[in-house]
């Protein structure tokens, strides 16, 4: 009499295995898991370096990271063209970041693998911050803050004047998701927008120059919104922060390399710079010490993109990205060739 196979836990029929759930590469648990105790999808088969008691780079050798299709990574570890040879069954790269530096992507575009990064799950959050450190500096609210806490209002009397929002002309270098929404919320406050970006953008109203040095001696200040590459490292050099001049203020929030920081830092403690409000930097989490000791710089430690409700997005959209391509459905973030 000829076997039936039961319907809970009895095993498929001869011949017949259940289909290999997909084999991620996890580079590092994501954060954005962590913080909130949420479990990764169990519907894929995720292989995890650190538990491993080889080096990363001998567990990339071995047969077991050898099967992985996908590679997911929140930016501490680079995907680098190395890693990719290493691991020839990869067809996709997801990033928990918006920023794709600690990725290669000339290697990615050579393999034909798609990549998918955070899209505009953290936008919102990070256009937000931006508007709050550029009113910080001009209206010094950090500053009075330490003023009335060290007690010096009763002793010192008032404090130093501020400078309105209003009115200002703000330049965004990269008027990507976050650099619109910064200019869309500093055009609620008054101020005349203006941009510099690779191309100008059909869709954008606001005042176009394609050289980030005549944006900024047309700015009151700056707000740094674009991807680090090769041709934004240090972008924003002396001469750009000097044609901002000695009341500009810069604002970054893209990445620390994208200026100069060593120029930057010099020209604020000479007067040569008005301020600064800055999220990001070139080494961190070391930050200038000369920094430490100005009032007119506002420091946070690269958390613009740091909320619950960003988090909560990013988790949603990494597993999205993942089930729609091992479902043969478009990425929900996908990173296209320009």
């Amino acid at each position: 009499m000829a076997s039936h196979p039961q319907k809970d836990g009895a095993p498929p029929p001869f011949g017949r295995r259940p289909p290999r759930p997909p084999c991620v590469l996890l580079l590092r648990h994501p954060l954005q898991f962590s913080l909130f105790n949420r479990p990764l999808p169990d519907n894929f088969h995720f292989l995890k370096p650190w538990e491993s008691p080889l080096p990363l780079d001998d567990f990339l050798s071995s047969d077991n990271a050898c099967s992985a299709e996908a590679i997911l990574t929140s930016g501490k570890v680079p995907v680098t063209a190395d890693m990719l040879r290493r691991l020839p069954e990869v067809r996709l790269v997801v990033t928990t970041s918006a920023g794709l530096n600690h990725i290669d992507l000339a290697e990615c575009r050579r393999r034909g693998i798609a990549i998918a990064n955070a899209g505009g799950a953290y936008s919102e959050d990070v256009a937000d911050l931006a508007v709050g450190l550029l009113i910080d500096v001009l209206r010094k609210v950090s500053a009075s803050d330490r003023y009335v806490r060290r007690g010096l209002w009763s002793s010192e009397g008032e404090f130093a004047l501020g400078s309105k929002l209003g009115g200002k002309r703000v330049g965004i270098v990269g008027l990507g998701s976050i650099g619109l929404k910064v200019a869309k919320r500093l055009e609620a406050f008054g101020c005349a927008i203006s941009y510099q970006s690779r191309k100008k953008k059909p869709h954008a109203s606001y005042a176009f120059y394609s050289n980030v040095y005549e944006l900024a001696a047309n700015c009151d200040a700056l707000v740094i919104c674009c991807c680090l590459n090769e041709q934004t490292h240090h972008m924003i050099n002396r001469e750009v922060l000097l044609a901002l001049g000695k009341d500009g203020v810069i604002v970054n929030i893209g990445r620390g390399s994208i200026i100069d920081e060593k120029e930057m830092v010099q020209l604020l403690v000479q007067g040569e710079l008005g301020g600064a409000g800055l999220d990001v930097f070139e080494n961190e989490p070391k930050v200038p010490e000369e920094l430490l000791a100005l009032d007119n710089v506002v420091l946070s430690p690269h958390t613009a993109a740091f909320t619950p409700e960003s988090f909560s997005d990013l988790c949603d959209l990494v597993i999205g990205n993942l089930e729609a391509f091992f479902s043969n459905k478009p990425l929900l973030s996908p990173v296209l060739d320009e």
